[in-house]
């Protein structure tokens, strides 16, 4: 049966897989909980090295940790299920999360304390601005998209057939629009599937879907 985990670990760590040596910051495994939840599920395997190797873990008192961050620091809370497995003596905690079903997306605090909604992206999780927030929910609960295809429109998409990307304050300026209308047009297209968000750690930027 360890095989099972040993072949997760393999893997390395990616958007559905996070390796913990141990769990001293339950606000901290919040936002990788949260992450998981908001994108597309995940697992957390406590007692794991980054480079792979298992350190092993006290099992319960590492359940414990995660519990409180999945009831009290994630917002709405998150539901997991646990297994403890042993390998070659070590105890490694696996965590599995589902995707939400829920009508708004779970936040977790920032270093500051401040709740914020995270996602994941490849083995890193990122905190979503706001119109990733609006293009949700406009998926979310069906809102349709009624779109003029004006000329700010066409150069965004005309500009982005040319390029690979491009941010936020580049499209504002490209467009000589406000902020408003900026953040307007894009989640409209986002909405329609034609633009995706790249979150990076620089920078966040605007792709055609391809």
């Amino acid at each position: 049966m360890s095989k099972y985990i040993l072949d997760l670990i393999l893997q390395g760590e990616n958007q559905q897989l996070d390796f913990k040596h141990s769990i001293s910051d339950s606000k901290k495994i919040a936002r990788s909980l949260a992450a998981f939840a908001n994108t597309n599920g995940g697992k957390l395997l406590v007692g794991v090295r980054d480079n792979g190797s298992i350190a092993g873990v006290q099992s319960e008192e590492e359940f414990y940790m995660v519990q409180a961050a999945a009831d009290l620091y994630c917002n709405p809370p998150v539901s997991f299920v646990s297994r403890v497995w042993d390998i070659k003596g070590k105890s490694v905690l696996e965590i599995t999360v589902e995707k939400t079903e829920y009508r708004k997306l779970h936040e977790a605090p920032d270093k500051d304390g401040n709740y914020k909604v995270y996602i994941r992206v490849n083995d890193q999780n990122f905190i979503v601005n706001n119109i990733y927030l609006k293009a949700w929910n406009r998926k979310k609960f069906g809102r349709g998209v009624l779109i003029r295809y004006m000329k700010e429109e066409k150069l965004l998409l005309e500009y982005l057939a040319q390029n690979p990307s491009v941010t936020f304050n580049g499209f504002k300026r490209l467009a000589k629009v406000s902020r408003y209308k900026a953040e307007k047009i894009l989640v409209n297209l986002i909405v329609l599937n034609l633009v995706e968000i790249v979150f990076g750690e620089n920078n966040t930027e605007y792709k055609l879907v391809k």
